[in-house]
């Protein structure tokens, strides 16, 4: 009997976590959410235990992750290796605890069972050469056990290429699968992620069947949709959102929680990915300027904590109180009186009003206007 071309599996890499190492935070490609979860911008209902499946597998592959525009001869490698003939594999093995900390065999394999039919069919990418490489299957194939306690299976080179090659990428708490419950819910905070710092607005027709929801008001959506979600990424995320309505269109904000940076899961530890990231201010410069705020204005260390912490961590609200100081000494110098009359606390409240006016004069603050940043 003659072998389907699709049972002619070639497995060129083995990934698998040893060490059960588990990074804080992983990385998703643009491209695999936009091609995996949001296709045809509609997210898919992908049930909780195959997210932590997709949560793993980046967790485990995360090392050899990388931005071709970094690392072009990474990418030449990758084509050699995975791009040169039809269905090639790479073999991945997670713990089933991981998927069902629970221990439910049954979780498990539902789990499996959807991402091995999910999406299911050919695919077909060009290599650098310009051959066309055709592949089988859905996100992973062929799931097994093969050691007590451990599921291994198979991603295709299609799909690798989406989780490894990653030209843009958000970052997703880890532990997000484990710590919210609700899908959909994780879903949203994998979109939220790849919102503008602006935010957007859409309507509710178009958020309805982006997310599968079937809410005939924008003031049920808002209060039995985004109310949820936000307390679920204010207590879980490092990112959240505030939202409001006017007619049929919904406004959509991101801002980073005010989750304490111990909370944060070491969200400052480096990465060789960032190096390329953009408007970094380097942390000596920030605490040299703290240094300065604290001396000058005689600021006590139970009064600079909350002052510390937003102008080292969150790059909008630093801008914000720069302006805001600037604004300060500019209207001391016409009052012709010394900025540093204030001192501690009262040096605080005065830059916290110049923050409040500066953020409600922009257009998020119209939308917005209880939206600025608190520093005391």
């Amino acid at each position: 009997m003659a072998v389907s071309e699709k049972d002619l599996r070639l497995i060129r890499k083995v990934f698998e976590n040893k060490k059960e190492v588990i990074s804080d935070r992983i990385r998703l490609g643009n491209q695999f959410v936009d091609d995996f979860i949001f296709d045809d911008s509609e997210a898919a209902d992908i049930p909780i235990n195959a997210l932590r499946v997709i949560f793993n597998i980046i967790s485990i592959i995360s090392n050899e992750q990388f931005r071709p525009q970094d690392r072009p001869k990474q990418l030449s490698l990758f084509d050699e290796e995975f791009e040169t003939e039809n269905n090639i594999f790479a073999s991945i093995k997670i713990k089933n605890s991981r998927i069902s900390p629970s221990g439910s065999t049954k979780q498990v394999i539902q789990a499996y069972e959807f991402l091995a039919k999910f999406k299911m069919g050919w695919y077909k990418s060009v290599n650098s050469k310009g051959k066309e490489i055709k592949t089988f299957g859905g996100l992973i194939s062929t799931p097994s056990y093969d050691k007590r306690g451990y599921t291994t299976f198979l991603v295709s080179s299609y799909w690798l290429k989406k989780l490894l090659v990653i030209p843009e990428y958000n970052y997703v708490l880890y532990n997000l699968v484990y710590n919210v419950r609700n899908n959909k819910h994780i879903i949203f905070a994998i979109w939220l992620s790849k919102l503008p710092k602006n935010g957007t607005v859409l309507k509710l027709s178009t958020l309805n069947k982006k997310f599968g929801l079937n809410y005939k008001t924008t003031k049920d959506f808002c209060f039995k949709f985004l109310k949820p979600v936000r307390i679920s990424l204010n207590t879980f995320n490092t990112l959240s959102f505030n939202y409001t309505y006017q007619k049929d269109s919904i406004f959509i904000i991101p801002f980073l929680s005010n989750l304490s940076l111990k909370d944060n899961l070491s969200i400052n530890i480096k990465n060789p990915l960032d190096s390329s990231e953009t408007n970094a201010v380097p942390a000596e410069k920030i605490t040299r300027r703290l240094i300065y705020f604290k001396k000058r204005y005689g600021l006590e260390e139970n009064q600079i904590l909350q002052f510390s912490h937003q102008y080292r961590n969150i790059p909008q609200t630093r801008e914000l109180i720069e302006k805001a100081f600037r604004e300060f000494i500019r209207i001391n110098r016409l009052k012709r009186i010394k900025s540093t009359i204030f001192q501690g606390k009262k040096f605080l409240y005065e830059i916290q009003e110049l923050i409040i006016q500066i953020y409600q004069s922009t257009k998020m603050g119209k939308l917005f206007p209880n939206g600025y940043p608190i520093i005391v």
